[in-house]
């Protein structure tokens, strides 16, 4: 167990150093960030001034090495734009879109599961084929559609609940929510109903045929022959072993929730990391979009090595050596 979290850990470094590496080329040569940082009407010697304050003048290996340095210790540099610290503005943002993808990962994953057990235990009534088509609605229909068409049942035709924004919140030390105010729970629901919508048939779907499969086993039906209570044979011997591979699907999409709710949080104008990022592309601003990069690699790698982890623990027959 031990060298395969070793070996896990390792995989996940190396990543992260190509992702860095990726990170700044795309700092250093995507436009000349010296005439960004020293105006469009910079003399020369101003120009020479800020490549060699800011260490651009030196070999690309050093300025590589420095990058590194800096982003071991959270030093992504500061916003063209706003003049402040790039992973302080990020960081402002990531409450928002941690409680929309926590929101939006819960409704899937319940309703994902409940639903495919449903369906794979009445696979020919007409409920399960109505929840499977609206599965494959959920998969077909883009993520953009899905947000304007509530925002046009619920928000303008119902008017029952807000079409945009985050509502009130409530400052909790460094941590802003929306979760302890009605105003920010309503706000929150079209948002995360949306983003959730694909990953939830997803789940379904991969539930399902999961629990199809192992319903027919052997072991299924000498539960079945003992006369066990239904809710033990579903719950306890055949949901328990499809419950794996659709934790570990759940698992990686939180990540991809987090890091790239951009479509969802631009609709509803919901102030996260992914509206954020969005505004920074519009604007240019190199270092915010590093920054953004580098976190959401860090966090998605960081999830799935734990996901890793955790297969393993549920399956000891899963190791690399």
């Amino acid at each position: 167990m031990g060298t395969y979290i070793f070996r896990r850990l390792l995989q996940g470094v190396v990543v992260v150093l190509v992702v860095s590496m990726i990170c700044f080329l795309i700092f250093r040569y995507m436009g000349d960030p010296v005439l960004t940082l020293a105006g469009r009407y910079a003399t020369q010697a101003e120009i020479a001034e800020v490549r060699r304050a800011f260490g651009l003048d030196r070999p690309v290996y050093i300025q590589f090495g420095k990058f590194l340095w800096n982003a071991a210790h959270g030093n992504f540099g500061k916003s063209y734009v706003s003049r402040i610290s790039a992973l302080d503005l990020i960081l402002e943002r990531f409450p928002a879109s941690f409680e929309l993808a926590i929101t939006a990962i819960c409704i899937s994953f319940v309703m994902g599961v409940g639903f495919g057990v449903l369906v794979a235990l009445r696979p020919y009534a007409w409920h399960s084929r109505a929840v499977m088509a609206g599965s494959l609605a959920g998969i077909s229909i883009p993520t953009f559609l899905t947000g304007i068409l509530l925002i046009m049942i619920f928000a303008v035709y119902a008017g029952i609940l807000p079409p945009f924004g985050r509502g009130d919140t409530v400052q909790l030390g460094f941590w802003r929510t929306g979760f302890l105010t009605m105003s920010g729970v309503k706000h929150l629901i079209l948002p995360a109903f949306t983003l959730a919508m694909y990953q939830l048939a997803v789940l379904l779907r991969l539930t399902r045929a999961g629990m199809r499969e192992v319903l027919a086993e052997e072991y299924i039906k000498t539960a079945w022959a003992k006369g066990l209570p239904p809710r033990k044979v579903i719950f306890k011997h055949a949901l328990r072993n499809v419950l794996i591979p659709v934790v570990t699907m759940a698992g990686l999409q939180f990540g991809e929730l987090i890091a790239f709710a951009i479509v969802t949080e631009t609709i509803f104008q919901w102030p996260g990391m992914g509206n954020l990022l969005l505004t920074s592309i519009y604007e240019t601003d190199q270092p915010v979009i590093v920054t953004y990069i580098m976190l959401a690699a860090f966090l998605i790698i960081t999830i799935n090595i734990v996901v890793d982890i955790l297969y393993a623990v549920l399956n000891p027959k899963i190791r690399y050596d």
